[in-house]
């Protein structure tokens, strides 16, 4: 017998052993409580305290009141028979009642210390009101601009988002599960939704393994080994079977290669949705195709209550089949300490919000924005050259927007923007008027152009505040053009005419197509959706009080047609090259058709990107030289050291962050032309120098090959150094078999 008791059919001591906790619920439950534990209800579902008195719940999302969550607890393991306390879901996707950039935006900053004191504290304020699950990090590789859940995600490349991921996760769910403000992370979306065809949310993805096992899968396989809690699948299909109810996704790659042990939840009725697809004919065959594919939760809808029994008593789904996933969820939960105490912490006001939070918000924020341009030193302002100052656009003074997209827990009263923290910057040594422009960031009418060219005609600088109002990205918010939306290029070039210096800062959820804009404004920061801090922290920025050092997670096109465009591309059998470049402009009228001398480009742009993934200006300057490896031939199984001498040739000390990449000359299956392989943030003061060095081991040269084995396979390899992808100081090595 278990050396614990029970009274009234509670727990009231645990089980030493957590399997023997596990077993023994597993024995006590009813079909009907397995099912419950299996069904996540929406917080306001009907008659849902009767539902978890009856033990018909596992789980509720989108609760937040501490007192409401308590007296949840309260039901389920005072009320129900086995006492089995509730996960309280929640997507606290960059913070709770403080709001940090958006996960792009902290992507930026390439600071995975960053990324995990945002995500700790976002799990601090939101397990202080009773939470105890998030449905972050997201993690699908995202190389189109136009999905709106590009916001949500780590960037376009798998390196990059596989380290930032896992900082995530730690943040989330700290040194143990079981601590009071540690809360389960979830890993979204399994698998491929970032490719989503034409950028459109839910859409149908259709990638060959080869490519899934080495573009999306690494950072899913990297946080499942890392201990993350839980998985979610996507709404999209993958290759014809959409993900809720792909059983080779669930069982066969998750469970039975990657031996993952935590539990699965769908997305928001993303069963039922598998009628939608086509992919079920009714709630039964949805509840069993998602079922059979290893689907151990369902959020919001009730298949599994309503068909789950029928199936079992038809033999369709074994009791053993729900045993393994019902033991999961409540693994889970023990894990987390729930059976200790499951209620809501003291949620005072000084927990939330508090200077240390706030500060790490400006910090954040401060990192993740990234200097485009800067002509002529433009930035930093000073204080003491100008005497007055334009402040212009609709999202200069707007706390709600600069807040982005799901920041559900966020309140603008909290926020700080950026006229707001200009004006207390500057006090009475420089003049500062604003002129919103613009009603919103959407708006087509011009009827605000007036004050804006009034304004900055009288100042010494203008700066323009513009972008995306938060609700023009994320979730099903996807744009055909990713261009400054509304009439806001018609207002630069108004201001443009003005002849006053114009500093572009733009806020936004995904990249944006400057081509037409750069020539017209004299520096860009791009700050995304910074969050609470966003003011302090632009302000600071433009003022010098700190340096940008943000580089670009992702790739940013020149025209919407380019995409998808990311820096780790396939060379193709005729690459492009200057020598090779095609003015449409320049072409004969009536020259005769020839593929000789062609390369894989388009007519009617050029062939590189706007900015390259990796690109960030600082107000200092960085050299790069002297690249080297300690050993020119290294055999398999070893590790080498790439080198190369860092200096700040500035005159501001400054944070460059350094970056590895590789080529694969030759291999089995096509490689990119380059791949990110580490990355460093150097704090380096004027005139300083450092050698950075990375260590470089056989194992992390790896890709799947043509019979999908992970593999290194020996040859020549590239090697570069430097501040971004578009590096030219490179060296090489190779990989050989050893002597025997």
């Amino acid at each position: 017998m278990p050396a614990n008791t029970y009274q009234q059919g509670r727990i009231k001591q645990v089980f030493s052993d957590k399997n023997a906790q596990t077993s023994y619920l597993i024995s006590q439950l009813t079909l009907a409580e397995k099912i419950g534990q299996m069904s996540q209800f929406n917080n306001d579902a009907e008659n849902l305290h009767n539902a978890i008195k009856q033990g018909n719940v596992g789980s509720v999302i989108n609760e937040v009141d501490p007192d409401t969550i308590n007296e949840l607890q309260r039901i389920a393991t005072q009320e129900s028979r086995l006492g089995i306390p509730l996960l309280i879901g929640r997507d606290v996707i960059h913070g709770f009642n403080t709001i940090f950039p958006i996960p792009l935006g902290q992507a930026a900053s390439w600071s995975p210390d960053v990324i995990e004191l945002c995500a700790k504290i976002a799990a601090v304020e939101s397990s202080n009101s009773g939470l105890n699950w998030t449905f972050a990090p997201m993690i699908d590789v995202s190389r189109d601009p136009r999905w709106g859940r590009i916001a949500e995600s780590l960037g376009e490349d798998p390196f990059l988002c596989s380290t930032l991921a896992i900082a995530m996760l730690k943040g989330f769910q700290g040194d143990k599960l079981s601590d009071p403000h540690s809360i389960a992370a979830c890993a979204k979306h399994f698998a491929g939704y970032g490719a989503s065809e034409s950028g459109r949310d839910y859409n149908t993805t259709n990638i060959p393994e080869n490519e899934l096992r080495n573009v999306h899968f690494p950072p899913f396989k990297a946080v499942a080994e890392a201990g993350i809690s839980t998985f979610m699948t996507s709404f999209s299909d993958l290759n014809g079977v959409p993900a809720t109810g792909n059983k080779w996704l669930l069982n066969d790659i998750l469970r039975t290669e990657w031996q993952y042990p935590g539990f699965v939840v769908s997305d928001w009725a993303s069963i039922t949705q598998l009628i939608t697809h086509g992919f079920a004919k009714d709630e039964n065959a949805a509840a069993y195709e998602a079922c059979n594919a290893g689907v151990d939760m369902e959020m919001a809808t009730d298949n599994y209550a309503q068909h789950l029994p029928s199936l079992i008593n038809s033999e369709k789904i074994s009791i053993e089949h729900i045993d393994a996933m019902v033991s999961r969820i409540l693994r889970l939960k023990i894990d987390i300490g729930l059976f200790d105490n499951p209620y809501a912490a003291n949620s005072t006001s000084s927990k939330q919000l508090n200077s240390f939070h706030l500060a790490v918000a400006k910090q954040a924020a401060i990192k993740s924005c990234v200097l485009l341009k800067n002509d002529k030193h433009t930035l930093p302002l000073s204080k003491t050259a100008i005497d007055s100052l334009a402040i212009i656009g609709p999202l200069a003074d707007d706390g709600y927007e600069q807040l982005g997209t799901w920041a559900f827990d966020g309140n603008a009263e909290h926020s700080i923007t950026c006229l707001e923290a200009i004006k207390a910057y500057v006090k009475d040594s420089i003049k500062v008027k604003f002129a919103i422009g613009m009603e919103t960031s959407r708006s087509n009418h011009q009827d605000g152009f007036d004050e804006a060219v009034n304004t900055a005609s009288d100042a010494d600088v203008a700066v323009m505040i513009l972008g995306e109002e938060a609700i023009l990205s994320g979730e099903a918010h996807c744009r055909s053009n990713i261009n400054l939306p509304g009439c806001q290029e018609a207002l630069i070039d108004a201001i443009y005419q003005t002849g006053t210096p114009i500093v572009l800062v733009i806020m936004a959820g995904r990249p944006i197509t400057l081509a037409t804009i750069l020539p017209k404004v004299d520096a860009v920061l791009f700050a995304w959706h910074p969050g609470t801090m966003a003011g302090p922290a632009i302000t600071e920025l433009l003022f010098g009080e700190d340096c940008p050092s943000g580089k670009l997670p992702l790739t940013f096109p020149r025209t919407v047609g380019q995409i998808p465009l990311y820096y780790g591309q396939k060379n193709t059998g005729r690459p492009a090259s200057e020598s090779t470049f095609i003015d449409i402009n320049s072409i004969n009228v009536r020259a005769p058709q020839t593929s000789l001398g062609m390369t894989s480009t388009h007519l009617d742009t050029h062939y590189s990107p706007l900015f390259p993934f990796g690109y960030g200006l600082s107000y200092s300057q960085f050299e790069y030289k002297n690249i080297n490896v300690d050993k020119y031939s290294i055999n398999m199984g070893e590790s080498l050291k790439i080198a190369a001498t860092l200096r700040n040739i500035g005159k501001v000390d400054a944070e460059e962050v350094v970056q590895l990449y590789i080529r694969d000359l030759v291999a089995s299956v096509t490689r990119p032309v380059k791949e990110l392989k580490g990355f460093q943030r150097v704090y380096l003061k004027a005139g300083q120098s450092k050698s950075i060095v990375f260590d470089l081991h056989t194992d992390e040269l790896a890709f799947y090959n043509r019979q999908m084995t992970l593999t290194t396979e020996t040859g020549i390899f590239h090697a570069w150094i430097g501040g971004s992808s578009d590096t030219e100081l490179k060296t090489e090595f190779e990989v050989i078999l050893p002597s025997e």
